[in-house]
């Protein structure tokens, strides 16, 4: 099993339209590593869901449902998306200044590339993250 985090503004798509929705494809991605990142992309793989802009935090785990595809809103086949089920929110939303203060998280490619809007985690991020929020 391998670890994401995926970003998105949460007044063009917030984890509650995922969770009220019961599924998502999540398309768009025009980012060449963020389109790398999707392809790596296995059912079951747990996704953190970051509210990005605005709230700038985690707030629920998703689940791959299914691995990348042709995405449906693109003209070029280069570009794919991956279907999220909801799996279970955060107690605790664990905002971004949360993570740029813990120790263990200085390397998390959230901090470090800031722009990505689908990147990997390290399973130790991953757990961090989760202790954080619940």
């Amino acid at each position: 099993m391998h670890y994401w985090l995926v970003k998105s503004e949460p007044e063009t798509f917030s984890w509650a339209d995922l969770v009220r929705d019961g599924r998502a494809c999540w398309d768009g991605v025009r980012n060449f590593q963020a389109r790398n990142n999707l392809q790596q992309m296995q059912p079951g793989d747990l996704v953190l869901f970051y509210h990005s802009v605005s709230e700038k935090a985690v707030v629920g785990i998703a689940k791959v449902d299914k691995a990348a595809y042709p995405d449906p809103t693109a003209d070029d086949a280069k570009w794919v998306a991956v279907d999220l089920i909801p799996f279970r929110d955060f107690k605790d939303p664990v905002t971004l200044e949360q993570i740029k203060q813990d120790k263990r998280l200085e390397n998390i490619a959230l901090l470090r590339q800031s722009r990505l809007s689908v990147m990997p985690l390290k399973p130790e991020e991953f757990d961090v993250l989760l202790a954080l929020g619940n």
